[in-house]
């Protein structure tokens, strides 16, 4: 699938980065920011790993968890715009914003994100406060009917208003003097009452478009619906194909079937978004996912096949877990260059068969070879095969292994045993 838009053209390959939710809920502060973007430019840059994102609530001075407190007081400016709570932002003192954090972070080489919620502070509105660049108000542009279902933060901006364009653009001219090169926008994509919320996705990618900073726009949360995937493409970068996934193998076997349905959809610079990546030390402030301070509860088998997926599909890849706590094992999945290579510059991913628990994905390479996925996604050990015929090859091509890093020579037949839930990741040349 081919698009040519113009934000399209800030995320041509998938985007790969950190994001503080899955280790630390709401309640992320700068020192770990700063050493998470750190190690980023020490370890995974290299890679291709680029993006630090600061995720929900930077604005809430209290947070502790990802248990949110509802109807606390936010940092807002007089024109109805959040701010980063100095608390936890220290160098956000004076007006700053998130400049200086978004200024180090490009010092380092890396990009710098945040999440937004969907709409304009319920605090604005009951206030009554102003919007820069029109003489609307908070509580003439808000929708009060249209509330987030696990937020209290926002009401929705009503499109149709005289100064709900206005808003955002006036918040998207914030954060390009910010420096901001991705935001996260929540409540938008499906919403658990509403559905989704293409009016106010429309004036998001419009204020970006007139902010003259390029932005990466992430919709969540998902299941995006996939009867709107034109509308989706036509205003985002990427968006989530899930709710919040987390390391659990039944959210991980149900994401093969997303992959299937949304796979003709993938395209450059719009992405399906498979969420993040719940690897290494999470939950260290987070309650969500069912566990609290913990390692993956992945297997290293999981792991792999969660990794394999992700990149031949070429879903974005943004990791969850405390960079800095990263073992061997773990950095060594998010730097295999090789399976980065897939990531990045496949094309036409889609899955072969799928026989009951065995499930074979192919994509090509721009060089004209061939990669294939082989997943046994059952419960016992399997044999996962696929033929030279149904891969629609004459001849015995040469394949590499490309977790093991290993030359497996011509073989005219692959078939693996494999053990449950775990997968084989080959180059076919």
């Amino acid at each position: 699938m081919t698009i040519s838009s113009k934000h399209h053209q800030f995320a041509l390959t998938p985007p790969m980065g950190w994001n503080s939710w899955d280790c630390y809920g709401a309640s992320v502060k700068e020192d770990e920011i700063r050493g998470n973007a750190e190690y980023m430019a020490q370890h995974l840059k290299s890679f291709g790993w680029e993006y630090i994102v600061v995720d929900i609530q930077w604005y809430e001075p209290g947070a502790n968890s990802s248990q949110y407190r509802p109807f606390v007081p936010l940092e807002m400016d007089e024109y109805s715009r959040l701010q980063p709570a100095v608390s936890r932002f220290p160098s956000a003192e004076n007006g700053q914003g998130f400049k200086p954090l978004a200024d180090y972070v490009h010092s380092l080489g890396l990009k710098f994100g945040i999440h937004i919620m969907r709409g304009i502070p319920r605090q604005a509105v009951h206030a009554d406060t102003k919007i820069m660049g029109t003489s609307a108000t908070a509580r003439s542009i808000a929708h009060t009917n249209s509330i987030c279902p696990w937020n209290t933060d926002m009401y929705g901006v009503d499109a149709s208003k005289e100064g709900a364009q206005q808003y955002y653009n006036s918040l998207f001219d914030l954060y390009a003097s910010w420096g901001v090169d991705f935001v996260k926008v929540d409540d938008i994509a499906a919403s658990r009452l509403y559905g989704i919320h293409l009016d106010e996705i429309k004036l998001i990618q419009s204020a970006i478009d007139q902010c003259g900073r390029d932005m990466v726009l992430s919709l969540s949360p998902g299941p995006a619906p996939l009867e709107h995937a034109s509308a989706l493409t036509a205003h985002a970068n990427m968006w989530r194909m899930t709710d919040d996934y987390w390391d659990l193998w039944h959210l991980l076997h149900d994401m093969f079937e997303r992959c299937e349905k949304w796979a003709p959809f993938v395209a450059e610079g719009a992405w399906p978004d498979c969420d993040m990546l719940p690897l290494g030390h999470l939950g260290i402030r987070s309650v969500d996912g069912g566990g609290s301070d913990r390692w993956t509860r992945f297997t290293r088998d999981e792991q792999v096949t969660m990794m394999s997926l992700w990149a031949i599909f070429r879903s974005p890849l943004m990791f969850g877990g405390e960079l800095r706590d990263n073992d061997e094992w773990t950095l060594s999945l998010i730097t295999n260059d090789e399976v980065l290579e897939l990531h990045r510059n496949g094309r036409d991913a889609r899955q072969l068969f799928r026989e009951e628990e065995r499930i074979v994905w192919t994509s090509k390479s721009e060089t004209g070879s061939f990669y294939v996925a082989l997943f046994n996604a059952g419960e016992s050990s399997d044999t996962v095969a696929v033929s030279l015929e149904q891969l629609g090859l004459s001849e015995a091509p040469h394949v590499r292994d490309l977790w093991k890093r290993e030359d497996l020579g011509k073989l005219g037949q692959l078939e693996f045993s494999m053990l449950p839930h775990s997968s084989v990741l080959l180059k076919l040349t």
